[in-house]
């Protein structure tokens, strides 16, 4: 059996992810790595799938998922950071890129370091999405431990992930040992939940009959965005509220097909776990930093993982049996 992690995009909501991974290896004694043959994330998911796969410097521990609960407990701030000047200018990021890129790109190279995709430890995907040559963009750790022109700073790949439009200006990456460059947004413009692209990824590398698809969310969206609002609404007001949707259908989509295909491409049905919770009107924005939202999401996180305990547990009893047959293998 493959076993996969996926975890969603989603901004500072991203700590919800993180809180249940940290729970995971709680209840198993092993880091995420460990536990799984191929980590996938979009955006603030990628983040997290690099950190937990990437040690910083070569013989270096891996962080731990409770290492990452705490980055946006204590760096949200300086990730999610403006002046008052660059409020007033940007209208709240109708006029101009809402945040500057400093702050989240401080925060990469601290918890990063110079550590390369190369030197996972375990098999990661990381979307992104080229805006010059317009196509969909894979991070694969297969391909950096074979191709030099595929191998870059984790760091870069973050920044990469998580440069939502509007939010963060595209970045722009080297392309290994050739003189181009890739320009990149957001994964999840295109796949906000990876699932799906995990999924496709682990049975072109592998010719096994089973797999293990665990698949987190960041919070599927619950406020209502009315008719007699919405009818007035031109390009520019629709901007920002365009892009929530976005990323709230793509992960909404993706799990109900992986519903549907999982029965018929694994011998049971029983592997394929979700982990959602449904979001408020207060704590659904993606780069609400404030130590109320935070609290409230953690909230959120702890009240998914009591309500789910027994299909934990229950993954939990696969995850460890699987990591120790394969520790006994090697």
């Amino acid at each position: 059996m493959v076993r996969i992690l996926s975890i969603d995009g989603g901004g500072i909501r991203g700590i919800i992810p993180a809180m249940l991974l940290a729970e995971i290896e709680r209840r198993t004694g092993a880091p995420i790595a460990h536990l799984f043959d191929l980590v996938a994330g979009t955006s603030t998911g990628g983040i997290i799938a690099l950190g937990l796969t990437i040690p910083k410097s070569p013989g270096a521990p891996l962080s731990s998922a409770q290492h990452f609960v705490e980055l946006y407990e204590h760096e949200g701030r300086r990730i999610f950071s403006r002046s008052l000047s660059r409020a007033l200018f940007t209208l709240d990021s109708f006029t101009w890129r809402k945040y500057s890129s400093a702050g989240i790109e401080s925060v990469l190279a601290d918890y990063f370091g110079d550590s390369r995709l190369r030197d996972a430890v375990t098999d990661v995907l990381i979307t992104s999405y080229e805006i010059e040559h317009r196509f969909p963009f894979f991070f694969r750790s297969r391909s950096a431990r074979t191709r030099p022109d595929y191998d870059f700073p984790a760091r870069e790949i973050a920044r990469a992930t998580s440069a939502a439009p509007t939010y963060f200006e595209p970045m722009r990456i080297s392309s290994g040992t050739n003189p181009e460059y890739y320009t990149l947004i957001d994964g999840g413009v295109f796949a906000n939940n990876p699932a799906a692209c995990a999924l496709v990824e682990a049975r072109t590398t592998s010719a096994v009959a089973d797999y293990l698809l665990v698949s987190l969310g960041t919070g599927s969206l619950m406020r209502t965005l009315p008719l007699p609002l919405t009818k007035y609404w031109g390009a520019l007001r629709w901007a920002k509220p365009l892009l929530d949707i976005v990323f709230d259908g793509v992960s909404a989509t993706v799990d109900y097909q992986l519903h549907e295909l999982m029965c018929q491409i694994t011998s049971a049905c029983q592997t394929y776990y979700r982990f959602q919770v449904s979001l408020d009107g207060r704590n659904q924005s993606m780069d609400d930093a404030s130590s109320s939202n935070i609290a409230g999401l953690k909230k959120l996180a702890e009240e998914m993982i009591e309500k789910e305990s027994d299909k934990l547990d229950e993954l939990c009893k696969i995850l460890s049996e699987k990591t120790t047959s394969r520790s006994q293998k090697e």
